[in-house]
């Protein structure tokens, strides 16, 4: 089983241990990072696995974290690259112009004149807001995921409206 329930949003990943005691280097993706150990049991992208998860302490790059069952620094190595799901239930309801990224993935993007430019293959964030990566017809597009280029977001339909900047601009 690849891919992780439906249901489940990923929600952080393990980078790999810290000291010799089974601690891990934990990166959240929630807003507020220290969100991740309050939404319950976290499961691996498989689904086999589920972690308690307690905060330790803030460490470079993420937060240290205790996991049930992990207790040597082998244990927690072996964890490094593990992303982190929870059940979608427990986290809390977005106000309407707020997206979870696993809700924008797949969805079909059209320009204002109802042109197909592909779907949404990923959202990358590298510290200037989101892009949202729409891969169709060959070509790859990169769009800041802002009111001016993304004014439409209708997750009933699957459809996102683009208004992406002119080249020659």
């Amino acid at each position: 089983m690849s891919d992780p329930k439906p249901d489940r949003i990923c929600v952080g990943a393990i980078s790999g241990a810290f000291g010799v005691q089974g601690e891990v280097r934990l990166k959240s993706f929630c807003t507020d990072p220290e969100d991740i150990a309050s939404y319950g049991p976290l499961w691996s992208e498989d689904g086999l696995r589920q972690f308690k998860l307690k905060l330790t302490r803030p460490v470079a790059g993420g937060l240290g974290a205790r996991l049930t069952g992990i207790e040597t620094k082998e244990q927690a190595d072996a964890l490094k690259g593990i992303s982190l799901y929870v059940d979608r239930k427990r986290l809390p309801r977005l106000p309407d112009d707020e997206f979870y990224h696993a809700d924008l993935i797949g969805l079909e993007v059209r320009d204002p004149g109802g042109k197909i430019l592909g779907t949404v293959r990923a959202v990358h964030n590298h510290g200037a807001g989101d892009l949202l990566e729409i891969s169709g017809a060959g070509t790859d597009l990169l769009l800041p995921f802002t009111m001016a280029a993304i004014p439409t977001v209708d997750l009933t339909a699957r459809r996102i409206i683009a208004d992406p900047p002119d080249a020659t601009e």
